[in-house]
């Protein structure tokens, strides 16, 4: 097959097509995490909770039930539960519940928390004010800690027709094992250190 200009032309141009689609495929990777992230929390899509500053301005005099839920990601060694099993509070009312998590390992073990609400659409009314999820805790050996999650419905849910039915929602973290930080993990003996083989 012999080449001229008109097929060096057309493969030139198949080849910066093809490193466009590549670049514009690498560009949404990188972006689909954070972009995913802000729509959660912006629309409370999959049961992501939002983060609020100061409570609302009226307390409606409707109830509503909040569960709490506790799970440990697998190999994760700690116990986790929540210190109460459910709570009724009118819509709009600060809340406050604990957790307990407990190390029983003879080593310390840092953990972060991901959490959900469900029914899903009740996300996006399930404000936090203070929650543990919100940074990475360390337990030391045999340390057991009580942390509080202070949060509210918001009022704005029985305006909205999917969900002004809800009566009830479930709050549920899962702790995850994650890497000590470094002034932890430099405190820390090597366990392998002065073993002969």
């Amino acid at each position: 097959m012999t080449r001229t200009p008109d097929t060096d032309r057309s493969n030139t141009r198949v080849l910066r097509w093809l490193l466009v689609v590549i670049v514009v495929m690498g560009a949404g990777a990188w972006a689909a995490v954070p972009f995913y992230n802000w729509f959660c929390k912006t629309t409370g899509y999959g049961g992501t909770t939002n983060v609020a500053e100061q409570l609302p301005d009226k307390i409606l005099d409707r109830e509503i039930t909040v569960r709490f839920d506790a799970n440990v990601a697998p190999g994760m060694p700690w116990t986790f539960k929540p210190v109460q099993t459910e709570m009724k509070l009118k819509i709009g009312q600060n809340g406050l519940a604990f957790y307990e998590a407990y190390n029983p390992t003879d080593h310390v073990v840092a953990g972060t928390a991901s959490y959900n609400v469900s029914p899903d659409v009740a996300g996006y009314y399930f404000d936090k004010i203070q929650c543990f999820c919100f940074t990475e805790q360390v337990l030391q050996p045999g340390e057991r800690v009580q942390m509080p999650v202070s949060f509210f419905v918001d009022p704005g849910i029985v305006d909205d027709p999917d969900a002004k039915r809800i009566h009830s929602i479930t709050l549920s973290y899962t702790f995850y094992e994650t890497d000590l930080p470094e002034q932890h993990a430099s405190a820390t003996p090597d366990s392998g250190a002065g073993t002969v083989n």
